[in-house]
């Protein structure tokens, strides 16, 4: 039975210290926001994850879903807990108070879908789809559409889904082959089939709301000529009642390597009534609203991974008597020393632990950004807020995914053989963790989004986001005496950083292989220095509470102190990968293209 407890006093330091939360409430729509309301927020939701989401990952992952001639069934347990959480208006959390949302902020929604996580991946999906899809009906639907749907979506007894992925098409989009055709009533009839679609069918929800990217008969080759279209699974009347089935049916659920819980489902549009969302030929482009909360989501899932995976692994090492301390017994009285004293144990926990709560970090900064984007009243500052959250959007899918993998087999390794049985629970945190790695945009993709658009966006704007604020971070503390173990090592590794973008800028003009062929390793480095910029602040928060600490509240201290110890873990065993990763970028494409096609 694996173990699972909200690591609420490190979500109040990132929240609280790190990115200083409390001043969501001085943006329009925030108000409500107080540090102790979002504490109150996340105590009940940390409450149903541990309590009701939990007990089911095991017993969902054994069952899987059940499909039956198009009728999708999810565990048992999984409707009623479905049911609870509607009821409770956990999927209001972030949505408009104008559709009976919480409007809670992002910064907020965002570590909370790290708990959901945590305690059940599959589950999960069901309400991420839907925010996904609300999102994109929100920003770009017409008045009609949305009031016709995201009210039912927003109290969760409708869900969403985007439907993107064809048999012939992946990651390539332009070569969707699903037709929309107008009618003379301005809603299309939409023919075609997906693959791949997370929640496509369920029995969690009266109806399912799909977007759906398709083809008008006109438009052109390639990803300019894809529109979006809401398609329902039931058609709903003008007073907003369920009507007859539409058109769209499951004709199969894929049997999966994880996330067993969550119905992967083959949808079959046959002349379905769907409905235009934004303009024609524009569906790629307000697909990616849609798209971008996904992977900031699918982000927080590697996260969520990484946290369950961590304290199940260290609850093994304290428990499990194993060997002896290799200097001298450290707990003689017992017939052997527990796990935890070996050094290589302790190297596996501390990597697992230094990198998922330097995620953490950058996420509640990430968070606080989507706020200010969306809610400050000075377009300046929504302007330079939205670049940062674009540029980090990719490294915030892609590194918290491999580390959510990364993570889930340090522990399956601390177990030893007892992780690579069913029984303990732990080998379906690596099986659930591998997929977060493909969906929403492969990792690869990630790298080349961010080296292909994000690099040279706006003639390096989004960059500047990053860079400025870390080059005076460094520069303010660079004679900082007590931080200097800290910055030192973070002002090489940002230098790195700096060169490794001048060469691929410089090269990837000239060639764009040379530029492709070493995304990953950058996006790695990136990502890096982004969490040594995270540590080296949360480092000087931890010292300045250590000195100031008062003997009335000594229960902060081990906090506090196990921040530095952390710290040190990152910049003196994590960063320094810094290098090795610049010296593989300055190599270039050609060791990575030099062989031929026919050699392989």
């Amino acid at each position: 039975m694996t173990v699972y407890k909200a690591p609420l006093r490190d979500i109040r330091f990132i929240l609280r210290e790190l990115v200083h939360a409390e001043q969501l409430v001085d943006l329009p729509g925030c108000e409500e926001a107080t540090p102790d309301q979002i504490d109150f927020v996340l105590e009940e939701l940390a409450g149903v994850c541990q309590e009701l989401l939990l007990p089911l990952n095991r017993s969902g992952d054994e069952e899987g879903c059940h499909y039956d001639d198009g009728v999708v069934t999810t565990p048992a347990g999984f409707k009623e807990a479905y049911a609870k959480y509607v009821e409770a208006g956990w999927p209001t959390m972030a949505c408009d108070p104008e559709y009976d949302g919480m409007g809670l902020p992002k910064t907020v929604s965002l570590l909370g879908e790290e708990m959901l996580s945590s305690a059940n991946l599959s589950f999960s999906v069901y309400p991420l789809l839907t925010t996904g899809a609300y999102t994109a009906i929100f920003k770009h639907g017409t008045d009609e559409l949305k009031r016709t749907y995201l009210p039912r979506m927003v109290e969760g007894s409708w869900s969403g889904t985007m439907c993107l992925t064809e048999a012939q098409c992946g990651t390539d989009l332009g070569l969707v082959r699903t037709r929309a055709i107008p009618q003379d009533d301005g809603s299309y009839r939409v023919t075609g089939s997906k693959i791949f679609i997370s929640a496509g069918e369920h029995d969690l929800t009266a109806n399912i709301i799909h977007l759906v990217l398709a083809r008008l008969p006109d438009a052109p080759s390639g990803t300019r000529g894809i529109s979006l279209f809401v398609v329902p699974k039931f058609l709903v009347g003008e007073d907003g009642s369920l009507g007859e089935r539409n058109g769209v049916v499951c004709g199969g659920i894929e049997k999966k390597m994880g996330v067993s819980a969550s119905s992967t489902c083959v949808l079959d549009f046959d002349d379905a009534v769907g409905y235009l969302v934004g303009q024609p030929n524009r569906g790629m482009s307000h697909m990616f609203t849609m798209m971008n909360a996904a992977r900031l989501g699918v982000g927080m899932q590697g996260l969520g991974l990484a946290e369950v995976a961590y304290q199940n692994a260290r609850a093994y090492a304290k428990d499990r008597l194993q060997g002896r301390a290799l200097r001298e017994p450290r707990y003689p009285e017992r017939e052997a020393d527990p796990l935890i004293v070996h050094p290589d144990i302790r190297r596996m926990l501390m990597t697992m632990r230094a990198n998922t709560e330097g995620a953490r970090g950058l996420a509640g900064w990430v968070g606080l950004n989507l706020d200010l984007a969306e809610h400050h009243p000075d377009p300046a500052v929504r302007e330079e807020a939205g670049d940062l959250v674009d540029l980090l959007t990719p490294v915030v899918k892609a590194y918290f995914t491999d580390h959510g993998f990364a993570a889930a087999n340090l522990a399956v390794q601390i177990y030893g053989g007892h992780g690579y049985i069913r029984e303990t629970g732990v080998e379906q945190f690596v099986r659930d963790a591998r997929i977060a790695q493909i969906w929403e945009g492969a990792n690869g993709v990630q790298g080349l989004d961010l080296v292909g658009r994000k690099l040279g966006m706006h003639n390096g704007r989004l960059l500047r986001r990053f860079f400025h604020p870390v080059a005076a971070y460094l520069e303010a503390h660079q004679n900082d005496v007590p931080l200097a173990e800290f910055v030192a090592p973070l002002a090489k590794a940002f230098g790195r950083l700096q060169q490794a973008t001048a060469r691929i800028a410089q090269q990837g003009l000239r060639d764009p292989d040379e530029a492709a062929a070493v995304s990953s390793d950058y996006l790695r480095l990136f990502a890096l220095v982004a969490l040594g910029y995270m540590w080296v602040q949360m480092a000087e928060i931890s010292l300045e509470r250590l000195g100031t600490t008062s003997p009335g509240d000594p229960k902060d201290m081990p906090f506090y102190q196990a921040k530095i110890a952390c710290a040190r873990f990152y910049f003196q065993k994590l960063l320094p990968e810094t290098s090795s990763l610049f010296a593989v970028i300055m190599a270039g494409a050609a060791p990575v293209m030099a062989l031929g096609d026919d050699g392989f």
